[in-house]
């Protein structure tokens, strides 16, 4: 059987490379929407609840890449015919917290998502001030934002070389840790097996998490594929 770095390339990718960041575009929104997989149906499940269309998010994500790649945490899978089958996404930024409904028409829903990742996220701010005394600021974490996959062979170590090229670097760089949302209980799984991230208990011993079955537009996920959205941690 091929190993998997022998099936797989990987790459950090920049802004030049415009192509390369088109087709990871394709990738997370492909992975995000839904694709199919070896016979198995994979789709993110806040994303398979809402009226999301592929096409508003590849523009999302596209934005997304073409605004932080450039930082250096945009990390690429390329089979042998140079299609692009992985992508883990990240940034050092601080988090922001808008507060308001940014996104119309087609892709509205898409702020139900973004509601979601905010809650979390201010908890984790205001967890993180109770502990240090400060706010967070740009440089101190590095937040992995968005991981696609459309391989059909060696999922999870591709899902572990991807982490690696970026967490090593984050360690190299001297960024206190890495932080994430994980939607689903896979992913939680996943990145607790591969990159050691946890879910982050707060000062009061609690999970930070938004639970589905309390928000009216995502009580229709099935607790059986995830129950919530949960912030991940890794020290460094």
């Amino acid at each position: 059987m091929q190993k998997t770095l022998e099936r797989y390339s990987y790459e950090v990718i920049t802004s030049e490379q415009s192509t390369l960041i088109e087709k990871a575009a394709d990738c997370l929104a492909r992975s995000f929407i839904g694709v199919n997989v070896s016979g198995k149906w994979v789709q993110e499940p806040m994303v398979g609840q809402l009226d999301i269309h592929y096409e508003d998010f590849y523009d999302f994500t596209k934005d997304y890449l073409v605004s932080t790649v450039d930082q250096g945490y945009c990390v690429i899978a390329k089979d042998q015919n140079q299609n692009v089958v992985g992508v883990l996404a990240g940034d050092t930024n601080a988090p922001v917290i808008f507060g308001e409904d940014l996104f119309e028409g087609s892709f509205s829903d898409m702020n139900v998502i973004l509601h979601v990742l905010e809650e979390i996220d201010q908890r984790f701010i205001d967890d993180y001030k109770k502990r240090s005394g400060k706010e967070i600021e740009d440089g101190e974490f590095l937040h992995l934002f968005m991981l696609g996959l459309t391989a059909e062979h060696d999922r999870h170590e591709v899902i572990q070389q991807l982490g690696n090229k970026l967490i090593t670097k984050a360690a190299s760089q001297g960024l206190k840790a890495v932080i994430g949302e994980a939607t689903n209980p896979k992913s939680i799984r996943v990145m607790g097996k591969y990159h050691q991230m946890e879910k982050y208990t707060d000062i009061d011993g609690h999970y930070i998490v938004h639970k589905y079955k309390e928000n009216n537009r995502l009580s229709g996920i099935d607790e059986n594929i995830a129950d919530g959205t949960y912030f991940l941690i890794r020290e460094l």
